[in-house]
This record gives C-alpha cells, sequence and structure tokens, in this order.
C-alpha cells in the first residue's frame, strides 16, 4: 500500500506510546511496585500488547527491575550508569538486562508474584518471538518489503533503545533531584514526558510503591492520568499512591 511519508512515522509513534503505557502501568507500577492492579481484562491486554511489540518476559523484567531497586547505583545494580557508564547503558541496556539474567538467585528472591498462568507458560514464554514475527507480517502488509521492516524494527527498540535506556542511563546521570535518595536517580521532567511518568525518576526511587510518580504540582504523571481513567472506569484498583509534597515527604523519610 501506498502511504504518505510520515504514516509510518505515526505508526511506529502510536504503537510505542502504547507500548510506554504497558511498561510503565502493568510492567513498573503494578507488577513490580504492586502500587496498583488493573482487572484481569486490562492485564492480558497488556501482556499480549508487550508479547507482540517487545518480546518482554514479566518474571524477567520485573526481577531485574526489583534488583535494580535492592541495589541502587551501588554493585549488584544490573544498569547503573555510575558502574558501568552511561554510553552502555543509554545504548547497551538490552545487553545490561541479559547479564541480569544469568543471575541463579535472581528470580528466587525478585520475581515473586509474576504471572505463571497458562499462556505465560505456553505461549508468551515458550513463543517469545512469535509475536514480534506477527507484527513484521502486519508492518509488511501495510507498508511493503522495505518500509514495513524499518517500522518493525522502530517498534522492537523502542523499549531497550528510547524508553529503557533513557530512564536507565538519563536518569541516573542528568536531571533534577526532589529528594535525596542515596542512589543517582534524577528526574528527566520535562525534556523526557513522552516517557508517561517515568521521566520523574528521582521521585520514584524515593518511594517505589507509590503508583504515583509526581511530586510538586508543576510536575505532570501522564502514567498516573491513565490510571486515574482506569479507576473511573472501575478497571483499576489504586493501593497505594503518594500524596504529601516533596518537602514534607522529605522531611520524614529523608
Amino acid at each position: 500500500m501506498d502511504y504518505p511519508w510520515w504514516v509510518p512515522v505515526v505508526y511506529v509513534i502510536v504503537l510505542g506510546h502504547a507500548t510506554n503505557i504497558c511498561v510503565t502501568l502493568y510492567l513498573h507500577r503494578s507488577m513490580s511496585h504492586q502500587g496498583v492492579f488493573f482487572r484481569p481484562v486490562v492485564t492480558h491486554a497488556m501482556r499480549l500488547w508487550l508479547w507482540l511489540t517487545t518480546g518482554i518476559n514479566t518474571l524477567e523484567w520485573v526481577a531485574v527491575h526489583r534488583k535494580h531497586h535492592a541495589f541502587p547505583d551501588r554493585d549488584g545494580d544490573p544498569h547503573s550508569p555510575a558502574l558501568e557508564g552511561l554510553t552502555q547503558v543509554l545504548f547497551g541496556g538490552y545487553f545490561c538486562y541479559r547479564r541480569a539474567l544469568t543471575d541463579p538467585d535472581l528470580f528466587a528472591r525478585f520475581g515473586h508474584g509474576t504471572p505463571n498462568d497458562w499462556v505465560e507458560r505456553n505461549v508468551y514464554s515458550r513463543f517469545r518471538m512469535l509475536g514480534l514475527l506477527i507484527v513484521l507480517a502486519i508492518n509488511i502488509y501495510l507498508f511493503g518489503w522495505l518500509v514495513g521492516p524499518l517500522a518493525w524494527i522502530g517498534t522492537v527498540t523502542w523499549i531497550p533503545l528510547f524508553a529503557a535506556g533513557v530512564i536507565n542511563g538519563l536518569g541516573h546521570a542528568l536531571g533534577y533531584r526532589n529528594f535525596n535518595t542515596k542512589d543517582r536517580s534524577r528526574n528527566l521532567y520535562p525534556i523526557a514526558i513522552w516517557m508517561l511518568g517515568e521521566e520523574l525518576h528521582n521521585n520514584h526511587h524515593a518511594d517505589p510503591r507509590s503508583a504515583r510518580f509526581k511530586g510538586h504540582w508543576w510536575e505532570f504523571d501522564l502514567g498516573w492520568m491513565y490510571i486515574r481513567i482506569l479507576e473511573f472506569l472501575r478497571l483499576a484498583k489504586v493501593v497505594y499512591a503518594r500524596t504529601v509534597a516533596p518537602a514534607q515527604f522529605s522531611a520524614q523519610h529523608y
């Protein structure tokens, strides 16, 4: 099909935005930190989307992320620019994740509470590449044999390069801090607002379980907005969301 050049670009951006939603809401705020839970119809939809667009395994992602919080910016952190170097984490974050998975105790210590149902065992984990190949076939059908694979590359590299690299790399090297945490976490707001709240990384490290990353009134957490919409539709239940101002929270905990 013959589309203007900007159509596949918008297509990749829209798919990337949907993938960001699934990562921050499902993998991060719900599975990893249990600050919010979603109805099964929502969690299954997000798990399916992640399988199609990233091939991410929930158990692996959650375990690596929890280990990051257990050893932030010190020995044991799977992807700290303070240890690995900013360039390595920014552009090679995927390999940091793969290396972290070789830890024999990783899943026993940090993988609890992740799904282990039939579809996880027999589809998402067993045929991890199948979802990506389905999207590749769709892209080729939509955009042809040249643009289709290029759009597919943009989709599958969205998280390791444009999302994880930015947050795990720049989020521990540049930006401002609201909280004097022992790690090097920084807020990249507003330059990374397209990360749906993940750019408020120092806020998150200060209070990891909070489903709400916003601190100051002028900060905007787009992921929290989506959670509130789902909560209004009775598709989400917030367990914990920090509401006190940064100064008050710092006085209590830092």
